[in-house]
């Protein structure tokens, strides 16, 4: 609806008159506004597909963390604390030994 009467008040100076300076400076203003309502209506949608997509398996690629490349190429944290059988049995048979030294 405001989106509507801010388009509407933007075409009026070129409908009527071309004046020089009494229409530039309220439609400066006219188009910040209608940049505003545009700002806020893509990011309540873009919200809302965040919602709709969360806890799904696959995402638009829009939706996905940006990151860096190689970030979103290395393992995740699970991934990366997975050990192996003989791993786990080394680390459980070996395990830090703490040794203190009397003074």
């Amino acid at each position: 609806m405001k989106l509507k009467n801010f388009c509407t008040s933007c075409q009026k100076p070129y409908q009527g008159s071309l004046s020089a300076c009494s229409s530039t400076s309220p439609s400066r203003v006219v188009r910040k506004s209608i940049a505003r309502v545009l700002t806020v209506v893509n990011q309540t949608q873009k919200e809302n597909l965040r919602k709709f997509y969360k806890g799904k398996k696959y995402k638009p690629l829009d939706l996905r963390p940006k990151k860096t490349r190689a970030i979103r190429r290395r393992l995740n944290k699970h991934e990366e604390s997975l050990m192996t059988k003989k791993m786990q049995r080394k680390s459980r048979l070996y395990t830090i030994r703490k040794f203190a030294v009397k003074a």
